[in-house]
């Protein structure tokens, strides 16, 4: 009995409200008009005759904003009328509700209790209606104490569940547990209870309470529709796709058994449409007789909200069933899950479940979360042929994707169709794109559409752009006085824009500044930026400067700053920031300006006893001081300990020691290194060649320069120094070749490719211009066997 009771209460509320709503049509801006004419049916408008009662005065008062006026007619409703009931504000009370007004209906509640005005079901649901939309859950929680208390009235569980649907929407923890003790021991659950739960699990990202819904949810009720689609939307959400699509499944085999029962109200909303009979609390509800004429009533409420499904339903069943493949998709797409995506796709197409414009947007994305962007290209394809539109958002994915995949052309495609983007974040994408293939001059024009379209920049905007148009000569010129004034004005305008949209520095943005400072040679400015970065960062936060300073001791020895390098260095270690093996081994880099050996061994020592081996970029800068003071022997020896040390050596440590061999005239020591780098399989570079070439010719061994610089030029092309297969029809193409435009084609044939294979043919092709024979391996020269068949 009580069950039925709570069934009843619950059917009854929902249609009280209803009628409130219908009742009264309020939106923004809406007016509610007074006139001597019949009542009109216009929506948004309410019209009484003659002259209006006190009660329509405050409403209109309070329609037109005057709050003051509103409770100053209150007041005087209450002087002027000696017997009063709780329907003589029941409109007020429907228009707090419909706003909401929480404040007015608890002062209405305040003037009510003054004048021993009693409430009922109908003012007391209206008022927990306007206490939850407004945000005063206590105040709400203190009506439905006073329900309980009350000997003529008893709050339903639709109320309660109203009040728990408002907790979940401020996301109040607490609130939501008492209501929920309440109601486990007052009035039980509905359906309607495990919807608002669920979502408070999603809130809370609670996996396990989602479960336990579920568990507790089908022992009390058999499975339905509406339920089912809210289950699924909350795993999904909780990243849970397993029990998601077996949630789905069981939808699935529910609805071809033919057992499921949707409806919709006049507000577009779905509902189930079988009886939602609570789960029955701890205690009775006591109602009394009085309690059941109040309940009947309020039971016509509901008739005008809902409708007959006039043959609807499948149309409305194919709505719901879509929507939650649709959410199991998009969960996919979060988690690169393709394979699941590309299975439920296939599942709707047995289904006779025509994909909607979200469906395909959720493969295309889930496409790319998996790397398949040709087949969400494939997927976009289909939707136009279906003259269906992607949104922005899937197009925003797509453009993102295609930019870290460096296919420029494609990302800006998509970029394009983009109607409306509201973030900044596939132009940022665009941008770095451009900054890492180093195109500037396409990076003007993404900009150039960003600020067209009004998109508003974040700090990642302006860093890239820093880094993209704070340099002007490097590295392909020498900075000069005009490009250096043309950086600082690019750095400034961006620093205004900045200013313009309410954007501060970052680290990255500062460290960005810092380094096209040092790449434009500008010191002074480079100190005081660093500066800046100190005042905003480092000082507070010194972890984050060890980059900043190494970006600034870098740009210092690059340019012989050696005595500002070291005063920063000092700098650095009182501010806290620990030096890293890179700031060191700029530091030991520092020493070869200075020439001091002694400096470089200090803090090599330093360096190990912090915990940082040497590299092989430390071992350069030891010798290249050891070669300043022609110590060729300890140089020599250092080089064989990298070796010890299991240190793979470079070609940059290599032309160390035969650009000071070179200088010098050391062809023994040319040769060494020569020999040294072929065992160590080390390739030579333009370098390379260049001083084994001068080396031989200041000693004036002409010929062996021509063919040392043979050898170095065939091992530069192919790793083993052989002309074969492909590399072989260069020889008659272009090294043999008598047309006087064969340089400037190979410059443009390889001028995406690696300056080696380039500069490589181009010494060839030299070599054999002054006469000489061109071998096809650098096995058949006689100065290589020469030097491999030597004792070093």
């Amino acid at each position: 009995m009580n069950m039925h009771m709570h069934r009843f209460r619950a059917r009854v509320f929902l249609r009280s409200i209803s009628l409130c709503k219908s009742k009264l049509h309020e939106h923004h801006g809406a007016q509610i008009h007074f006139s001597q004419n019949r009542t009109s049916t216009g929506p948004g408008f309410v019209e009484f005759e003659t002259e209006p009662s006190m009660q329509m005065q405050v409403l209109k008062a309070l329609c037109s904003g005057e709050r003051k006026k509103a409770s100053d007619l209150l007041l005087d409703f209450g002087s002027r009328t000696h017997s009063l009931t709780a329907d003589d504000f029941l409109h007020i009370f429907k228009y707090c509700a419909r706003s909401p007004d929480p404040l007015f209906v608890m002062e209405i509640r305040r003037f009510m209790e003054s004048k021993g005005v009693s409430m009922n079901n109908q003012c007391s649901s209206l008022m927990i209606e306007a206490l939850c939309k407004g945000g005063y859950l206590e105040e709400a929680f203190d009506v439905i104490d006073f329900l309980g208390g009350s000997q003529c009235l008893y709050p339903v569980l639709p109320l309660y569940n109203r009040l728990l649907g408002s907790c979940t929407k401020m996301q109040s923890l607490i609130q939501a547990n008492k209501c929920v003790d309440i109601m486990e021991k007052i009035v039980g659950k509905s359906e309607v209870t495990y919807t608002e739960l669920l979502k408070l699990a999603v809130f809370l990202k609670n996996l396990p309470a989602a479960h336990l819904l579920w568990q507790e949810y089908v022992k009390n009720y058999s499975m339905s529709i509406i339920p089912l689609r809210k289950f699924i939307w909350s795993f999904t959400r909780l990243r849970d796709l397993e029990s998601a699509h077996k949630t789905l499944q069981q939808m699935v085999s529910l609805v071809g058994r033919g057992n499921f029962s949707i409806g919709k109200t006049v507000y577009g909303k779905l509902y189930s449409t079988r009886m939602d009979i609570p789960v029955p609390s701890n205690k009775g509800l006591g109602l009394t007789l009085s309690d059941l004429k109040e309940l009947k009533k309020l039971d016509s409420c509901t008739s005008a909200e809902l409708y007959a499904l006039n043959g609807e339903e499948h149309s409305l069943l194919v709505k719901v069933l879509r929507w939650s493949f649709n959410d199991i998709i998009h969960g996919c797409a979060n988690q690169k899950n393709y394979i699941l995506a590309k299975k439920l796709m296939l599942q709707m197409e047995n289904l006779g479940l025509q994909p909607s414009c979200h469906t395909y947007n959720g493969i295309i994305k889930a496409a790319v979360s998996h790397g398949n962007v040709g087949d969400a290209i494939g997927v976009l394809k289909k939707m136009q042929q279906k003259n269906l539109k992607p949104n922005d958002s899937t197009l925003a994915t797509l453009s993102i994707t295609c930019s870290k995949a460096l296919q420029l052309d494609l990302a800006e495609a998509f970029l394009n169709q983009i109607s409306e983007c509201l973030y900044p974040h596939p132009y940022n994408a665009l941008l770095a794109s451009c900054d890492e293939l180093n195109q500037p001059e396409r990076a003007v024009q993404v900009f150039a559409k960003m600020k067209q379209k009004k998109v508003l920049p974040n700090i990642r905007t302006c860093e890239l752009l820093f880094s993209l148009f704070g340099v002007v000569n490097a590295p392909y010129e020498d900075s000069d006085i005009l490009s250096q004034v043309d950086a600082a004005k690019r750095i400034k305008a961006i620093e205004k824009y900045m200013a313009t949209n309410g954007i501060k520095h970052s680290h990255l943005s500062i460290k960005n500044v810092l380094k096209a400072l040092g790449e434009e040679g500008m010191i002074r400015a480079l100190i005081q930026y660093l500066h800046l970065a100190e005042n905003l960062f480092i000082y507070q936060n010194p972890s984050l400067g060890t980059h900043m300073y190494n970006t600034v001791l870098h740009y210092l020895v690059e340019a012989k700053e050696s005595d500002m390098a070291i005063a920063v260095f000092k700098k650095m270690k009182l501010c806290g920031c620990n030096p890293d093996s890179e700031t060191y081994n700029i530091m030991i880099d520092c020493c070869t300006i200075i020439q001091s050996y002694r400096s470089a061994c200090l803090l090599i020592s330093m360096m190990i006893r912090k915990g940082f081996c040497p590299v092989i970029c430390t071992y350069t800068a030891i010798i290249k001081i050891l070669l300043e003071d022609d110590n060729f022997y300890e140089a020599l020896n250092l080089l064989k300990q990298v070796k010890l040390d299991g240190i793979q050596p470079d070609v940059l440590l290599f032309n160390t020691v035969l650009k000071q061999a070179c200088y010098k005239e050391r062809v023994d020591v040319i040769e060494f290194i020569v020999e040294l780098m072929h065992r160590e399989k080390v390739p030579p570079d333009p370098r390379t060649c260049g001083y084994v070439f001068s080396a031989y010719v200041n000693s004036g061994f002409h010929s062996t320069a021509i063919e040392a610089l043979q050898v170095l030029s065939l091992r530069m092309i192919s790793e083993d120094g052989n002309i074969l297969g492909e590399e072989k029809k260069f020889v008659n193409e272009f090294i043999l070749s008598e047309d006087l435009s064969a340089e400037s084609q190979i410059l443009k044939l390889f001028e995406d490719s690696e300056d080696e294979l380039a500069v490589g043919l181009l010494n060839l092709r030299w070599c054999a211009i002054a006469g000489f024979p061109i071998c096809e391996s650098a096995d058949q020269s006689l100065w290589a066997r020469r030097l491999e068949g030597k004792r070093f």
